[in-house]
């Protein structure tokens, strides 16, 4: 079994109080405090009033506005602590589970600032309200037995593939969204159904604009009120992990919006974001870049990931838009942006907050992983912080990605004039411990849906789609598939709405969608499939060469020399009978998936279940099977399980 990651010592932290001490203050200071959410926000005390502490170490004034005091800010005016820390706190205040409140803040100069949001609350108001709301729920647990096992189903040697979802959009009821208790129980039975391992929830942390699919968070502490209350997302948690299904969430520490009752300009000065603005705004995303060189800014924002992991028992967190951070001229031009003190264009600052990241996740929850969408060459992103890694436990493969869809997108007669698209990936495949994304970015602004993709008529637009899913699925490398794509639907997807599930039932996506459902069945039973994802000794090519036919034939091995895996995948309308492939093992080699058979809505071409080895030499192997593989199609045939003589298993070495 691999690991995730070594786990480290524990880090010191205070015991559970709502009081804000003098360790908590040195934790602060040193960027260091993991878990700033049990001290600051809204905390109810004993005797059932609440102390509330704000981090707006400029201020001239704070005070603590809601439903209790008619939103009076003369009645709870909170204090600075005399420790210098910046800390502003109140308590004994008459306040309630589920009252609305806010922060009323006056700058350093005594300027009125406005009206915020608590950075630390665990609950908001229904946007378009901004106001944040009390929370002291409670959810008992049923997932031990999950959480029990999780270390082995989240390790890097488990099958694992991903479905992403937006949850606005992924199921309505009379067209209104659907709570979390609700969905909970509609997507446990289809992923369970599907056979995938974990699902990714677009970002459900608390954002103003629905439009922004969670990907502008105002509150990092909190689940969207779109869908229910924290207990309710507990629930939604708990239920699929009772169900054998892992959840990871979509995090965005790269950004933040400037809306009024938001983070910036908090207390009157740009303390979460540089001052700067070539350093603290995005013009990618017009918002605001958080400062990973203040350390109250890096304790904020590594409490944020560790809350959920604690509270919410998440197995996984991706973290959005890596490169974004980890790069100073990041969408910008010459003369825009700032070099580092070497002169260079890498932010420091974002690289070792990354690495105090990954090493808190590690250390606190080391059943758990961290993801990295990073879309450049940056090295060692999923390698140890003890190496010059970043640290985290995968990353996204954006170029198999691009690379892929571009290949696919050709008309299959051109494809042989770029053949090597497919199989460029394997060149750094080992590089890194990659995740292979068909993700929600490639199916929106105008890119069309996966199966509008595809070249050719309406079957072979299908055909491309189910060779495209087996060759994914084949390769090294965890899979990720945003919705709707299982089951090929046309439009491109809307957050506005839900899917085309009418069309699942339909000839074509039907049989896309049982192939997928296939897939995943055997990516969890066949070893060869999941167990080195991340070796080169998990793969063996048999023929990358072939341009002049579009096929791409290798191997997938399991450990302990157990039964390999052979792939063929024939990326033209035109069938290869009596195509010899060497291979490793004799005997007779049974034909696990064909995605050309009648069950998957394809013609049914293929080779009755399995085919006899020949004595024959081929692919430098001293073995050979005759194969009939259909048009644009992918098969994967399983050696024996068992080989009879020394010399057969050498092959296998």
């Amino acid at each position: 079994m691999l690991p995730i990651k070594p786990a480290g010592p524990m880090s010191q932290l205070p015991a559970p109080s709502p009081r804000f001490g003098p360790l908590d203050v040195h934790l602060l200071r040193e960027g260091s405090h993991a878990r700033l959410y049990e001290r600051l926000g809204a905390h109810l005390d004993d005797d059932g009033t609440f102390h509330f502490a704000v981090w707006a170490p400029n201020a001239s004034r704070v005070a603590v506005i809601g439903d209790w005091n008619g939103w009076n800010d003369e009645a709870d005016a909170l204090q600075p602590r005399p420790d210098g820390s910046g800390v502003w706190e109140g308590e004994g205040i008459p306040a309630q589970p589920g009252q609305a409140y806010k922060y009323r803040i006056w700058g350093p100069d005594g300027r009125y600032v406005g009206e915020k949001a608590d950075p630390f609350a665990f609950s908001a108001e229904l946007p378009p309200a901004t106001g944040s709301r009390i929370w002291a729920g409670t959810h008992e647990w049923g997932d031990s037995a999950w959480m029990a096992s999780r270390a082995a189903r989240n390790a890097l040697d488990a099958p694992m593939s991903t479905y992403e979802l937006h949850m606005g959009s992924w199921r309505r009821r009379d067209g209104q969204f659907m709570g979390y208790r609700e969905l909970a129980h509609a997507l446990a039975e289809y992923i369970g159904w599907m056979g995938f391992t974990h699902v990714e929830l677009m970002p459900v942390t608390e954002h103003p604009f629905y439009g922004s699919w969670g990907y502008q968070t105002t509150g990092y502490f909190a689940p969207t009120s779109r869908y229910g209350a924290p207990e309710d997302f507990m629930y939604f948690v708990d239920h699929l992990h009772q169900q054998g299904i892992g959840v990871i969430l979509d995090w965005v520490p790269s950004h933040f919006p400037t809306d009024a009752h938001g983070l910036a300009e908090f207390d009157g000065t740009h303390l979460y974001e540089h001052a700067d603005a070539r350093q603290g705004f995005h013009p990618e995303w017009n918002s605001a870049i958080f400062n990973y060189g203040r350390n109250e800014v890096r304790a904020f924002l590594i409490s944020s990931a560790l809350f959920w992991l604690d509270r919410f028992h998440i197995d996984g967190i991706r973290v959005d838009a890596v490169a974004s951070m980890l790069y100073l001229d990041y969408a910008r031009q010459p003369g825009e942006w700032v070099p580092n003190v070497h002169g260079g264009r890498e932010n420091l600052e974002a690289v070792s907050f990354l690495q105090d990241l990954n090493r808190a996740v590690y250390r606190e929850h080391p059943d758990t992983f961290t993801v990295a969408e990073e879309s450049t060459a940056w090295p060692r992103v999923s390698r140890p912080i003890e190496m010059g890694g970043l640290g985290f436990g995968m990353k996204w493969n954006m170029g198999w990605m691009h690379d892929t869809l571009d290949y696919v997108h050709d008309d299959p007669v051109y494809r042989r004039y770029h053949h090597h698209r497919l199989t460029f990936s394997l060149v750094y495949a080992f590089t890194e411990n990659f995740v292979l994304p068909l993700s929600h970015d490639e199916v929106v602004y105008g890119k069309g849906s996966l199966i509008g993709k595809m070249p050719g008529d309406e079957w072979q637009q299908f055909a491309n789609l189910r060779a495209l899913f087996g060759y994914m699925w084949a390769h090294p490398g965890k899979k990720l598939l945003f919705m709707g794509g299982e089951f090929g639907q046309r439009r491109e997807w809307t957050h506005e709405g839900e899917l085309e599930w009418w069309v699942s039932d339909q000839w074509g996506h039907r049989g896309v969608q049982r192939f997928v459902r296939q897939l995943n069945r055997l990516l969890r039973e066949e070893p060869a499939l999941h167990q080195i994802d991340f070796d080169p000794a998990g793969f063996q090519w048999l023929d990358a060469d072939d341009a002049e036919r579009s096929l791409y034939i290798f191997l997938r091995k399991p450990e302990d020399g157990g039964a390999p895996v052979l792939v063929v995948c024939n990326m033209t309308p035109v069938p290869r009978p009596g195509l010899r492939v060497g291979v490793p093992v004799a005997g007779t080699w049974t034909e696990l998936l064909n995605s050309d058979a009648q069950e998957f809505d394809g013609s049914g071409w293929g080779n009755l279940g399995g085919v006899d080895t020949v004595p024959v030499p081929a692919h430098r192997q001293a073995q050979s099977l005759v194969l009939a593989v259909p048009p644009l199609s992918t098969l994967y045939l399983r050696a024996p399980l068992a080989t009879d003589t020394d010399s057969e298993k050498g092959f296998l070495r």
